[in-house]
């Protein structure tokens, strides 16, 4: 559905109006852990995204060998390099000076881009049992999450929302994520679900209809169309839920929230730049309109 029209739930959560007299201490600090060699837009766009998505101070923390480019993309984020390995990805020393930047965020959101290796699993695993704060896992830090146990992982110190797609929900319950039960959705939505009671966390299964679910509420996403299936789209819907936590949202309504206005700009963008053509970027200048 791309007209211009198209109905807002009455039941979406919502943000508050801001008062005058405010300040962008009053509205979050999103923590951005994520990047590699090849892929330092990834955090950008989540960064980025989060910025148009509220957020009054957004940090993004990249291994050292992609801080340049990552600092790039726009001049409103905050970046950090961090120690990194030989193959671009953080090196298990950076996870101290990491969770240094870390305790200063309202919320965070870990993985865009983050590539895989063993320190990397390893700072995700860490990050996931101790980090306080509110945080969106998704990417690369799935398939860290994937590695602990089922019965570990609802062992975690703050709200937690993941973001898998098919084939990272598979990975997450034990599965090929090649494997035919991708395209089995009904499946898919009940491991979801399970998966969020079993987990104490939000699970957003990306897709037609996305689902979000806390284990017993299940509401589908009106919004969104085929042409959102392109690399990055993701990492903006990361930032802009990453962005709603750290204005206040309960995980809950801010995975709803975002991924109802992530789909909306995608809406907006199929009418203007059609399906075939849409990129993240494009969903990303189209926020501002979704919000409005």
């Amino acid at each position: 559905m791309h007209d211009s029209a198209q109905s807002v739930p009455v039941d979406l959560p919502r943000l508050g109006p801001r008062g005058r007299e405010t300040s962008k201490g009053d509205y979050g600090r999103v923590v951005i852990v994520g990047g590699a060699t090849g892929m330092a837009g990834a955090p950008a766009l989540a960064g980025m995204a989060a910025l148009k998505s509220g957020a009054g101070l957004v940090e993004v923390l990249v291994p050292e060998v992609v801080a340049a480019i990552t600092a790039g993309f726009d001049p409103c984020l905050m970046t950090r390099g961090f120690s990194s390995d030989p193959d671009g990805t953080f090196a298990r020393t950076a996870e101290p000076l990491l969770r240094e930047r870390l305790a200063t965020a309202t919320a965070a959101a870990i993985g865009p881009g983050m590539g895989r290796s063993s320190a990397v699993a390893a700072i995700v695993q860490s990050l996931w049992r101790s980090l306080p704060q509110p945080a969106v896992f998704d990417a690369d830090a799935l398939w860290a999450v994937a590695a602990v146990q089922p019965a570990e992982r609802l062992q975690h110190a703050g709200p937690r929302v993941l973001t898998p797609h098919a084939g990272e929900m598979l990975r997450l319950v034990g599965h090929d994520p090649a494997s035919p039960r991708a395209r089995d959705r009904a499946w898919l939505e009940a491991m979801a679900t399970e998966m969020a009671a079993t987990t104490d966390a939000i699970v957003v299964l990306k897709g037609p209809a996305t689902l979000i679910t806390d284990g017993s509420r299940q509401p589908h996403n009106e919004t969104g169309n085929p042409g959102m299936a392109t690399g990055g789209t993701g990492d903006v819907l990361t930032g802009v839920i990453a962005a709603l936590l750290a204005q206040g949202l309960p995980a809950f309504d801010a995975a709803r929230l975002g991924t109802w206005i992530h789909g909306r700009a995608g809406d907006i963008a199929a009418t203007e730049v059609g399906e075939i053509s849409m990129t993240a970027r494009d969903l990303l200048e189209r926020l501002p309109a979704a919000f409005h």
